[in-house]
């Protein structure tokens, strides 16, 4: 399909922009770090203004891998929010808390709820399942220190774009199997995520180089954050049990999208 005659005049400028910012943005046929780079300078752009929070905190949560960075997003001084753990995107293997910061902080003001960053340790620096586990982990961090964190142990959602948002639906789904009781989690936002195809027409007819999802990119993407794991029945990433357990969820999805089916 020719996808990009036929998007909107505001999301050709876009395209228009990451050019300008970094040439060939979404490449996978570069190395890691240049990646990593080129993603981080993209997104500069992108995160500047926005609205500003009460405050930010700063800090890390102790894992067997090492610590992993959390960032807390504070709409005001008031005891008991509701809280929204933000899982970025990035394709399991870019992205930080700074690419997303601006996101983070306009859920924050939009919600009244505090928002908290986790910057997983990525892909392939890691094996799968390590990411999945540390945002099960911290949801487990969050409940647990929750009254001198100022939150509800009882109101959290899980939100996130792209691998973000499939690692918000796999971190419930995968505290749903290991846990009596997940009913504190109250709500999924999901933006654009990978949610348990293998294969579709969106895949095959709408990726490009303009978005970095052609199915070789996909596939490049799941290879690095699954790294040949053994057992397909835990990767919640493809075949998913969605019968029950799941609490409401907004799936926000975009009409030209690869992933859309």
């Amino acid at each position: 399909m020719d996808v990009l005659s036929k998007i909107s005049n505001q999301m050709a400028e876009v395209l228009k922009k990451q050019d300008e910012l970094v040439d060939n943005s979404f490449a996978t046929d570069i190395t890691l770090n240049e990646m990593r780079t080129n993603y981080t300078k993209e997104r500069q752009f992108w995160n500047e203004g926005g609205p500003e929070v009460y405050k930010t905190i700063n800090t890390n949560m102790a894992t067997e891998n090492g610590d992993v960075p959390l960032r807390f997003y504070y709409p005001d001084d008031k005891p008991d929010h509701g809280v929204v753990l933000y899982i970025h995107g990035g394709g399991f293997i870019l992205g930080n808390l700074d690419t997303h910061d601006r996101i983070m902080r306009s859920l924050c003001r939009k919600s009244g709820f505090v928002v908290v960053g986790i910057d997983y340790h990525l892909s392939p620096d890691v094996k799968y399942p390590v990411a999945l586990l540390e945002c099960a982990a911290c949801i487990k961090y969050l409940r647990g220190n929750a009254e001198n964190l100022g939150i509800s142990k009882n109101s959290i959602s899980l939100a996130g774009d792209s691998g973000g948002a499939h690692l918000s639906l796999a971190t419930l789904l995968y505290l749903r199997d290991h846990e009596e009781d997940t009913s504190y989690i109250k709500s999924l936002l999901l933006y654009y995520g990978l949610f348990g195809l293998r294969d579709s027409v969106g895949i095959r007819t709408l990726g490009g180089p303009w978005d970095g999802l052609t199915k070789a990119d996909l596939d490049y993407f799941s290879h690095a954050y699954l790294n040949d794991h053994p057992d397909p029945k835990y990767f919640y990433l493809f075949d998913l049990d969605l019968s029950y357990g799941i609490p409401p969820a907004f799936i926000a999805s975009a009409e030209f999208d690869p992933l859309i089916d």
